[in-house]
């Protein structure tokens, strides 16, 4: 493949686009791979398409070499398998929706599980058919609220779904395992430098799932790693270790105290060491329970539920966990209060949310018998050893607190200490490691890839059966495979760039050499030349041929468009040199331009590409 500047259609741009917010962004837009259409919509130019082209056949190859067979869904579905399932609600206002002319309700799909157990179910019929996998890769649609980041956060994106079907749960998990290894080679023949990190499962259901995250420090996924082991988790997913429960009857009884103007936890804090309240002067935040009120609304019903969250007052509510926690449900800040005057605000305890009738989940470190510094549901006041199993009921636990660098590491760390059965009246301790395991570090990334085991979701939801080996139904079980195609490109660029532009990885780049013109000579005709010659021997290449453009402007143009390596044919031709420029590196050296063919094509055949 010979591709001229002169002819193609390729225009960078000097200065950073003003709705750039990130350097892929960036990036391709001025390089001009992609270009703008519509809010979350993006046109990919010639070069942005040569990319995409590379991303995406490395993602079928490795798909194919597992056995996987492709397959191409329509985009726009009926409303009715997503109703079956109930994902239509679950949705929500995520999912763009239409009537057809006939009235006919229709979405533009986000996923395609409910077309693939369908598919299944009218296409097979005996256990021989299995173990089976089907995949696509294909366009999606989101409705997002705030498209942003160009290709990272778009309404419309390219993605590879894969779906497969087993006849019981070790097949299931062998077909997991099977294309979480196929991943990993997916990312590392992309170069993305990427972590699996333990996830939640959203509207996708089943009993486990993973994310592939690109690291970079723009990426719009918060996860955590481990000090001391191998353990990452999404922040959604990650479980907190509480401390074991005590005896309620071994701390004194409640008492109540005068504590006015001390909404906050800060200043409740200094209030109560300056008092000594409970003869204590080693108050601490994390000594407190805050209680945060929630409203919480299910897809279709008719009323929000009024929710109230109980954790250590040295922790913040994450909103981004309690929807997780709480999926499909939306969450919400309550801001009702005049309506609930039975919520003090500023001073609300667990102690009258029974009565209220309003249900009431805990952080995992409110575990029976420990104790707590609480409102006490009355202005200006709160009580000190409000007890955990005595003077309240919690109706479950959540994952609702904000994890930070320092917490416990759920797989190998331990708790911090507790006052709970030693009378001292002190909360779960809940900022400390305690002195054992590896802690967590916050890290950041772009979510390329993620993967379920469903389970029987949606053979249920469709009756897919089979018939077994001892011939009666079998209920085939499902695993479900995603890769963002597309931000994958946008994930590539933001790990490889720098100050000057892209510096494409050579499995990826759109072309394998760029050869720049730099002279009024001979200089063009040879390096047309040379290019024919390594595009019949099968490099792409790409030659600046621009006429009326100086050879500043084309190399500036160079760096920014990142082609791994440039040949600069200039005034030396004619002694029978050019230049030759690795953009990674950036080293440059003189060559000889006889043999030139064979040494471009060794150095990049021997990338692997």
């Amino acid at each position: 493949m010979l591709l001229r500047t002169s002819t193609t259609l390729l225009r960078t741009l000097r200065e950073d686009p003003a709705d750039a917010e990130v350097p892929s962004h960036r990036l391709l837009l001025r390089a001009g791979y992609i270009r703008r259409v519509a809010p979350g919509g993006y046109a990919w130019l010639p070069l942005g398409k040569l990319v995409l082209d590379r991303v995406t056949e490395i993602v079928r190859s490795e798909l194919a070499a597992i056995g996987d067979q492709e397959v191409h869904f329509p985009a726009l579905l009926p409303a009715e398998p997503y109703r079956t399932s109930g994902r239509w609600a679950e949705y929500g206002d995520d999912i763009f929706t239409l009537a057809d002319r006939r009235g006919a309700e229709h979405l533009l799909a986000p996923t395609h599980e409910e077309m693939a157990t369908l598919l299944v179910k009218d296409l097979v019929s005996s256990y021989r058919d299995f173990p089976l996998t089907i995949f696509q890769i294909q366009t999606k649609f989101r409705d997002e609220a705030r498209p942003r980041a160009g290709l990272l956060r778009g309404r419309e994106f390219l993605m590879k779904d894969a779906y497969s079907f087993d006849l019981d749960d070790e097949g299931l998990r062998e077909s997991y395992a099977r294309h979480r290894a196929a991943y990993r080679r997916v990312f590392d023949r992309l170069g993305l430098d990427h972590t699996v990190v333990q996830a939640v499962s959203g509207t996708m259901g089943g009993s486990a799932s993973e994310e592939f995250l690109a690291t970079t420090p723009v990426g719009e996924d918060t996860y955590v790693g481990c000090t001391a082991c191998d353990y990452a988790a999404n922040t959604e997913a990650v479980t907190t270790p509480g401390p074991p429960a005590g005896d309620p009857d071994s701390h004194l009884p409640a008492e109540v105290h005068d504590t006015p103007q001390t909404p906050t936890i800060a200043a409740l804090v200094a209030l109560a060491n300056d008092r000594k309240l409970a003869g204590r002067h080693d108050w601490t935040a994390a000594d407190t329970l805050k209680n945060v009120v929630l409203t919480v609304r299910r897809p279709g019903a008719e009323a929000a539920e009024v929710l109230v969250i109980g954790l250590p007052g040295d922790r913040e509510v994450d909103l981004k966990r309690v929807a997780a926690a709480l999926h499909p449900a939306a969450v919400t800040v309550f801001d009702d209060w005049a309506a609930h005057p039975g919520l003090v605000r500023g001073y609300l305890g667990p102690q009258v949310l029974a009565g209220l009738g309003l249900r009431y989940l805990v952080d995992p470190r409110v575990v029976t018998g420990t104790a707590w510094l609480t409102g006490a549901n009355e202005p200006g006041r709160h009580a000190t050893d409000v007890v955990c199993g005595r003077d309240f009921a919690p109706d479950g636990t959540i994952e609702a607190a904000e994890v930070r660098p320092g917490d416990p590491c759920p797989a190998c760390g331990t708790t911090g200490t507790t006052g709970a059965g030693d009378g001292s009246g002190s909360g779960s301790g809940s900022g400390s490691n305690g002195g054992g395991g590896g802690e967590l570090t916050m890290r950041r990334g772009i979510e390329i890839g993620h993967i379920f085991q469903l389970g029987r979701r949606f053979t249920d939801a469709f009756a897919l059966d089979v018939l077994g080996a001892a011939g009666k139904p079998v209920r085939p079980t499902m695993g479900c495979y995603g890769i963002g195609v597309s931000r994958a490109v946008a994930a590539i660029a933001e790990q490889h760039h720098d100050e000057r532009g892209l510096v494409w990885p050579a499995a990826v780049a759109p072309c394998d050499v760029h050869l720049v013109v730099a002279g009024k000579g001979p200089q063009l005709d040879a390096a047309l030349d040379l290019g024919g010659r390594l595009s019949a021997a099968g490099l792409r290449v790409l030659v600046d041929d621009r006429a009326n453009v100086s050879v500043g402007v084309k190399f500036t143009d160079a760096e920014l468009i990142g082609i791994p390596r440039a040949v600069v044919v200039g005034r030396r031709l004619p002694e029978g040199y050019v230049e030759l420029r690795e953009r990674a590196t950036g080293g440059h050296e003189e060559v000889a331009w006889e043999g030139l063919v064979d040494q471009l094509l060794r150095r990049v055949r021997g990338n692997g590409v």
